[in-house]
């Protein structure tokens, strides 16, 4: 048994296509929606997240390259993104699916009432047998044009639909070792070697983008695959459990849907240094964070934003909500009653920097 069983009993599926795949196999769209048909014949649902609109409107628009302008990736994106839909709704009309169009931002996932929007909208759109085709919405999204990727785009959906595999395809077999060879299974804290794909640069995303986004749906309760986007019958095979692709199980109780959205939603806007004792009592799980643990901090936050905990060493245990701004946080560190409140003032003596309820421990 090599856990791979658990993945004949997955019933929604999370998959994620990347453009580097798709410029290189013009049959794979057709194929791709064949596959996910008989995937959904067997009662099982589907989301798409799919790359590609920049660099199909990369070519629609004549500019001889990925353009680094940002205006120019904004326009790639509008004139793509059509096509790139085109071509989806096409290929899964001939197999009897309905598709839909999902364009999200990161801060359409980072708000909380738009995250919830979303998800039961991702509902409704499942519960009625369509497949949501999701993509960045480029075409208005700075940030994510300059550092987001597909892979962790994936990531962030697969706990908003409680995906139990997100299938990450790719132009390489998996995860290849120094060797070359493909890694049938890595499990959490395995270590691997470095390794990237070759080839031109078309997408954003690489190799240690999709692990690192595999794990991430692994601590959100789904197991991962890694697999070439080629192979052909590749989504089947893999919910057979066939040794397909690199294999990541599942780890141990997934976070909940709030755990999740700190941990790998949120975009932390600063860091505050505990020292050892506090570090411990976080590693715990069990305790919150209190002035006369904390240092110093470093950036500049607000009341409610997501930071990075960290120990004197400078690595990290956790991330979560402050409960003070910057500045509070660095009037209060190391200080409790009478001189807590002597800082902050009358009133404030117990104060909790990040809480234990917003609080998620690191790997």
């Amino acid at each position: 048994m090599n856990g791979r069983e658990e993945l004949t009993k997955a019933r929604r599926l999370v998959v994620k296509v990347g453009s580097r795949s798709l410029a290189s196999d013009t049959e794979l769209i057709p194929r791709l929606a064949r596959e996910i048909a008989s995937v959904m014949a067997a009662k099982r649902s589907v989301v798409l997240v799919s790359s590609g609109a920049i660099a199909l409107g990369t070519q629609r628009l004549g500019y001889p390259s990925r353009p680094k302008e940002t205006a120019k990736l904004q326009a790639a994106a509008a004139a793509g993104q059509s096509v790139l839909m085109r071509r989806y709704d096409e290929a899964f009309a001939a197999v009897g699916v309905t598709t839909a169009q999902v364009l999200l931002t990161h801060a359409d996932l980072a708000e909380r009432e738009r995250m919830n929007n979303a998800r039961e909208a991702f509902a409704a759109l499942l519960d009625a047998g369509a497949v949501p085709v999701v993509n960045e919405n480029d075409t208005v999204s700075i940030e994510e044009l300059n550092f987001g990727d597909n892979d962790q785009l994936a990531a962030m959906v697969a706990p908003l639909v409680g995906a139990e595999l997100l299938v990450l395809l790719s132009d390489v077999e998996g995860v290849l070792d120094e060797n070359g060879e493909r890694i049938s299974t890595l499990a959490d804290g395995d270590v691997i070697g470095k390794f990237d794909a070759a080839g031109p640069r078309v997408g954003t995303g690489g190799i240690h983008s999709k692990i690192e986004a595999a794990r991430k749906g692994c601590r959100a309760g789904a197991a991962a695959v890694i697999a070439r986007a080629g192979r052909p019958a590749a989504l089947l095979d893999i919910l057979d459990g066939k040794d397909v692709g690199t294999f990541f199980p599942a780890i141990g109780a997934p976070l909940r849907a709030r755990q999740s959205w700190i941990a790998f939603t949120l975009r932390p806007q600063g860091t505050i240094v505990l020292d050892a004792g506090a570090v411990a009592a976080v590693r715990s799980g069990k305790a919150s964070v209190l002035p006369v643990g904390v240092l110093g901090v470093r950036g500049e936050f607000a009341v409610g934003d997501a930071v990075r905990l960290v120990g004197p060493d400078g690595q990290e245990v956790g991330r979560g909500l402050s409960r003070l701004g910057a500045l509070d946080a660095a009037r209060a560190a190391g200080k409790k009653g009478a001189l807590l409140e002597a800082v902050l003032g009358a009133g404030r003596s117990e104060l909790v920097v990040v809480h234990k309820d917003d609080l998620v421990v690191s790997d």
